[in-house]
């Protein structure tokens, strides 16, 4: 079984610099891709970002490249998205999932496993 617990989210300022991390527990972290979602308040559930197992190909949303980095810490089982220069269409619910192989990708079906997320509020 597999767990993934989000934390790190919060209320922050616009122009704000959070570091949401996702904690694995369960199968081996190194062999699988890693993603984050968000959902924003009446909304879809969007793609994020992406890494690889071994960080050599990371994919990001438009709406986010260039201000939102992805990165992993095989050793701590961890996963991470660094985010800056932050905008109010940010807030949003951040979910992380862990993918069905080694890559991971901009589509939810290639995920098998997600938490329960974390709440990001930027405030103008």
């Amino acid at each position: 079984q597999v767990q993934l617990v989000e934390s790190g989210g919060g209320l922050v300022q616009a122009g704000g610099s959070p570091r949401p991390l996702c904690a694995a527990f369960g199968r081996t972290f190194s062999k699988f891709g890693m993603g984050w979602f968000r959902q924003a308040p009446g909304k879809e559930r969007e793609f994020v970002a992406a890494i690889s197992w071994n960080a050599g190909t990371t994919y990001y949303a438009d709406s986010v490249k260039g201000r939102f980095t992805i990165s992993r810490d095989n050793a701590k089982k961890a996963v991470y998205l660094q985010m800056n220069s932050l905008k109010p269409e940010d807030t949003a619910v951040y979910y992380c999932a862990q993918s069905r192989t080694v890559v991971a990708g901009r589509l939810s079906g290639e995920y098998d496993y997600w938490g329960q997320g974390t709440q990001v509020t930027v405030s103008s």
